[in-house]
Parts: C-alpha cells; structure tokens; sequence
C-alpha cells in the first residue's frame, strides 16, 4: 500500500528545529504546517518529527494517543551544497510514515517500497537521468569538499577504501553496527587485499575536530588516512572497491560503479547491489541500481527549489548544486597547486565586498586585500588563488602572482547586471571571472573565447538560449536598465536607411584594447559616413558623457557628421528603429545582434568574428569558430557569467533575468535611497553577514528579514 499524504500537518509547539524551518518544510512537502500545543487533532491530519530524534519519538507518541497519521522526516540524499552544522538549510527530505530508512530494527515506507518494486516507467526515467547526473556532475548528500588533486594517488597503486564514521551516529546504532563492527572492517580490508593499500576516508566532522570517529588507529605500512577534506564522489572516481559499515558513502560508491561491502545494514544493502555481511530477513527482492535511486531519489525525497521558494524537484536542487560545485571546481581547476579554499581579491572597492562574496562560490574564502604585502602577512601560497577587479592590479600584485605560479582570475560585472548604475552604488546581479583573459581584451583568448571555440552546446542549452533571447527583447532588458522606454526615432522621410552609432566612453577599457585605427567617438563617425555617404545616421551619446563628463570626444564635432543626436531616447528605442547599429566594442551590438538587427564592428568586442557581425577589424587568432546566435548567448549569458540575485547563492540565468525584469517594473525601495544612503545599507550588509558566518542560524535568519524588508530576498 503506498504512503498517503495527509491534507494538513501538525508540528508540536516544542519542536524548535522543526519551527525554525517549517516555511521551507511545508513548501517541500506540499501541505499547510500547523503549530499544535494539545494533542488533538481530526482526520487528515499527521504529526511531523524528525527521525529517531526526540521530536520524531514525541511525534509518534502523539500519534498514537490521537491516532492521527505520522511522517517521519530525515535529510535527503541530495541534502545541500553545505554541512547542516555550517547552517546550510536542507534542499530535501525524506519523507516516511511507517520508519526511518536508516532504522534496519524495523520496516519503513523506502524499504517497503524497494521490496514491492511497483515502479513506474515515469519513475524509471526520471532515476536514469537522475544516476547520469550524479554521475557527471559528481553528487552527493553534502557537496562542499575540495575536488580531489591530479596527483593525489600514485597511478599504478592498487588501493582500497574504508569509510570511517562519527560516534553517537544514529545510522551505526540504528544500522545494527557497533565500534566492534568497525575494527572487523578494517581487519577484513586488510586480509582480502594483501597487495593494496588501505585508505580511510575521515569524516568531515572528525577532521573539523568535532567528532571522533569509529576506525581504530592503526600503525600499519598499508594503512593511509585521508586528512584532506574532498568531496566523496571525487574521492570514489579513484577506487574500486570501498568498505562501508552504514555509511551513505556507500550508496555513492554503488553510483560511481565501486565494488561495496557492507558491515551493517544501511537501507541500500540486501537487494543484490552489495557484498553483505549482514542479513535483513525482510529484504528477499534484487533490485538494479536505476531502482535503488527511483525509491531514494524520485518516490521518497521531496525537495525546495532554491532559486524560487517553491516546491522542487530533484533536478532543480542538482542543477543548483552542480552551480556551487562549478563555482569551486574554477578555482581548483586553474593553474597553481592544489586549492586551499581561499581566494586573494585585489583591486575591489569597499562598498562591494558584502555583495561581492557569494559570487566567488561557496566554501570558498575570499580575503580581500588592498596590497601584496597585506596578503603575505596573512600567509598567501601556491595553494590560494589571486582575482583582480578588471585590470587593477598594482605591479606588487603581478609580481606576486608570477612568484606563486598563479595565473590572474579577472573579475567583471556581467553583460545584465543591474536595474542601475554601479556608480550609483547599486549591487550587480551578474559577474564574470576570467582565468584566461578577460572577455573585452581581444589581445589574449578569455574563457568566453574558449567556451565559444571548443563547447558542444546541448540542445537543452540551446532551447534556454533562446527562451531567454525571447524574454530579454520581450522585457526589454539592458545591462543597466536606467532609461525608461520611449517611442523609436521616425525613418526619414526620403526612405533612408536609419544606422545607429552609440557613443562610447573614450577611457573605457574595451576601447584601449579592442579598437585598433577607429578608437575614438570622432572616428568612428567620420568612418560610417564615408562608408554610408547617403544614410542617416543617428549619433547617441553615451549616458556616462552626458550625466558625469566622462570622456566622450567632441561632441559639437560629432554633432556635424552625424544627421541627428539622440539624448532623450533609450538606447533600445533607437536600436529597434535602426537598419544597421555601427559600433566600436559597445554592449549595444550585441543588444542589435539579439533584436535581429545588421551589426558593423569596428573594433573587436567579444560578439565579433563570429560570423554574425560584419567586421571591419582583422578577427582575433584565436577566434576560430564561427557560431550561431543562440551558441553566442549559450555561452555569454549562460556558461561564462554567475549570477547571484539573492544575495546568497549562485542562481542560472533564467531565474537571475526574471528577477531583473520584475526590478525593471517594480524597483525595489532601498533603490530609491541616496547613493550614500545605498552605501551605508551595503556596508551594514556586510558586517552583519560576517556577523551571522560567526553565529549561525540564528543571524542568518535576522539577515533574511532585513532583506525581505528591504525589497532585496530574490523575489522582486
């Protein structure tokens, strides 16, 4: 009989864990979660409580004397990016109403299930997608460990590993093990495999100094411990065979094709899957693994997206996941020793720091420093990274770098970033970091450069590509979204074909070193004008000249050569009345290029020598693929940039796009502060964010309510 849901749930008014949490429990699973101080309750209702817990025991207590229904939660096996004891909230749960899966003394709803196997081919479907991307994107319970180093394992070793276990777990009491059961594991370890050296995987929490763990200490020459904190589907890609007592490590090495012996009886053991140990009389069925992931990833878990709020699914939470896991993995990934964790960032004004943080990933630690003598007294090595802010850093810096052995991550807003101007101390939703380049510096490849000539786009990617080409042109977004939409310039009248030039401003660092002969303002419109003898040509001065006096040129001299000066306008008004935009590096060619429009580079942006512009600056080297429009937004809007619309976490395009088209309509109201005024919140911000890393929940939910009245929560 499957598990049936009640209509309402009912969560004891002393059950603070469950009431600190209980917006997000009740939108995973579905259904209205009330407070109760009496035992009463009527039909259609079910005391919630966690686990073998207290609160799980008192909610099967209570349910027994009211006879009411009763679910039992537990985290899920796709949990978070982070630990629970960090004060990273659980992205899933599983939900049981007759055990606890981890509870082998008695039946529960997933070993009921995997003993039945009524799985559907839905199911089914959605489990094989599901194991394909636990196994590429390498996922597990908890997912903030450092990828493992190239070098980590000698190539040729024969090895094994046995997964250690904290004391007091409930899954080894529960799992019919004991601290005995643990020194026959290793013992066994050691026997079956007298050529092969023995790994023990530690846990987090035993490094961290918090927990002991269970394996004894043993001195033996084939006995290593691994004292690194990696993440443990990295760790099984280097192993084949892994001993296990009860651990959901386990389950990860059955993902990753491991060989696994079980000493105890955990939920995933006695289907034919591992080598037990142990027998559990009431597990008689084989089950396949595809199986094993239907029942504990898609029948049994429920889940929260973590960009809406809402009810999620399985998907949701690993896309979000594999987001942070990227995030750390660039940092591991570029040139230097292994990862340390920590990040030196160079060049960053003061206001941007409380915002800037999450874009780095999370787990990463990110010290920002004014100097390189700052950054040598906090001990920087080979094994941190450095980032700059665009091209800031001082000589000091790049020295530094050349004597650790790294390469200069650069940092950049994103080509959508804000309904405001960073000048007016308005936070970015989207960022870049570069560990090759930078993406308006055509002298050396970037990684969009890289992405654009090596990536095979998905169609999946493809389709986003395009949904978000569609809703961006719909909503009418820009990179600063500042000016209010106005009617399109009228044709002339004599039938001319209209060319819009937007104006730059002449120091901007995409000018000095992606322009070559045309490079000002001046010359780009005496270039058009010579091409285009006989069109009309709307000249737009860039906002920056106009409201700060930035460097523009001379305008009374472009005001010559042009037919008309458009400063009232918006900049997409007047792109979608042009025939053809002429640009030297402007973001508004590839705003055109999204509209359908005729686009002439004269300088080398990064849309250039594509394909899709007519260009009339020689095409970089190292640009050697043409694409097609949706691979370019694929890879600009998509893979190259991280957006952060919460203030939190990394978030995909989709989610981050929306929440700029709902500001555009709706700004917040902290955006109508004065500029110092944004700073201060901002830097507020900032403290009381170091402030809830120190204590905890708690401050993380202080800090949630300031940015819900703020207008800054990631919901408009």
């Amino acid at each position: 009989m499957p598990m049936q849901m009640p209509e309402e749930a009912l969560i004891f008014v002393r059950e603070a864990g469950l009431l600190r949490q209980r917006r997000q429990f009740s939108a995973m699973l579905g259904l209205p979660l009330r407070i109760a101080a009496l035992p009463r309750t009527r039909p259609g209702q079910a005391w919630v409580g966690w686990g073998r817990r207290p609160s799980g025991l008192r909610a099967q207590r209570l349910a027994q004397r009211s006879g009411a229904g009763l679910l039992l939660l537990e985290d899920g096996f796709l949990r978070s990016f982070g630990l629970g004891r960090t004060g990273a909230p659980p992205l899933s749960l599983i939900v049981d109403d007759l055990g606890v899966h981890y509870d082998a003394t008695r039946p529960s709803r997933l070993e009921h299930t995997l003993e039945q196997g009524d799985f559907s081919e839905a199911e089914l479907a959605a489990a094989e997608r599901a194991l394909e991307m636990l196994r590429r994107e390498c996922l597990s319970k908890y997912n903030a460990g450092l990828p493992v180093p190239d070098n980590a394992f000698p190539p040729d070793e024969e090895r094994v590993l046995v997964v250690d276990q904290t004391a007091g777990d409930a899954a080894v009491r529960y799992g019919m093990a004991d601290p005995e059961t643990f020194s026959r594991m290793l013992e066994a370890a050691l026997a079956e495999n007298p050529h092969a050296t023995i790994y023990v995987k530690t846990h987090p929490d035993v490094l961290a100094g918090k927990r002991a763990g269970l394996l004894p200490r043993v001195r033996h020459p084939r006995v290593k411990t691994l004292t690194r904190d990696w993440h443990p589907a990295d760790v099984l890609r280097h192993f084949g065979k892994v001993y296990v007592a009860t651990s959901l490590m386990g389950l990860d090495a059955l993902i990753a094709g491991c060989r696994v012996r079980c000493f105890g009886l955990p939920f995933y053991a006695g289907w034919g899957l591992t080598q037990d140990e142990q027998r559990c009389e009431r597990r008689t069925a084989r089950r396949t693994l595809t199986e094993l992931v239907a029942a504990a990833h898609i029948r049994h878990a429920v889940y929260l997206d973590p960009e809406t709020g809402e009810r999620g699914d399985f998907f949701a939470v690993a896309r979000h996941i594999a987001r942070q896991r990227h995030a750390l993995r660039f940092w591991a990934e570029a040139p230097g020793a292994p990862f340390s964790g920590r990040v030196y960032a160079f060049g960053f004004r003061y206001w941007k720091l409380a915002h800037v943080r999450p874009f780095f990933g999370s787990g990463v630690d990110v010290r920002f420093v004014r100097s390189a003598a700052r950054a040598r007294r906090l001990g920087v090595s080979a094994h941190d990274r450095i980032a700059v802010w665009g091209f800031r850093e001082r000589p000091d810096v790049r020295a530094l770098a050349d004597e650790l052995g790294l390469r200069l991550v650069r940092v950049e807003d994103g080509f959508y970033r804000s309904v405001g101007l960073g000048a007016d101390f308005v936070p970015p939703l989207s960022q870049v970091f570069d560990s090759r380049g930078i993406y308006f510096d055509p002298a050396t490849e970037s990684d969009l450069d890289h992405i654009l000539d090596t990536a095979d786009f998905s169609a999946r990617e493809l389709e986003q590509a395009a949904r978000l080409r569609d809703f961006i042109t719909r909503e009418r977004l820009t990179k600063y979204n500042v000016q209010p939409p106005a009617d399109p310039p009228p044709h002339p009248a004599d039938g001319r074909r209209l060319i819009l030039v937007p104006g730059q401003v002449e120091t901007d660092a995409s000018i000095l070193r992606g322009c070559g002969e045309v490079r000002s303002n001046l010359a780009l419109l005496q270039a058009v004008r010579a091409e285009n003898p006989d069109a009309f040509i709307i000249y737009k001065p860039h906002p920056d000249v106009l409201l700060s006096g930035r460097d523009g040129g001379d305008l009374d001299a472009c005001t010559k050569i042009a037919d008309a000066v458009e400063t009232g306008r918006d900049i997409l008004s007047c792109i979608e009345a042009a025939d053809e935009v002429h640009t030297m590096t402007s973001l508004a060619g590839f705003e055109a290029l999204l509209r359908g429009k005729t686009v002439v580079a004269w300088g080398q942006p990064f849309y250039a020598g594509r394909g899709l512009t007519e260009d009339r600056a020689p095409r970089p080297p190292h640009r050697r693929r043409d694409v097609s429009l949706d691979e370019l937004v694929a890879a600009a809007l998509i893979r190259y940039p991280r957006y952060v619309p919460n203030g939190e976490d990394l978030a995909c395009a989709d989610t981050a796009l929306r929440l700029l088209g709902l500001r555009k309509a709706r700004p917040p109201a902290w955006l109508r502060l004065p500029a110092l005024a944004r700073k201060g919140l901002w830097a507020g911000y900032g403290i009381l964010r170091t402030f809830a890393r120190e204590t905890g929940p708690q401050a993380h939910l202080l800090l949630a309510e300031l940015r819900r009245l703020a207008g800054m929560d990631g919901k408009g």
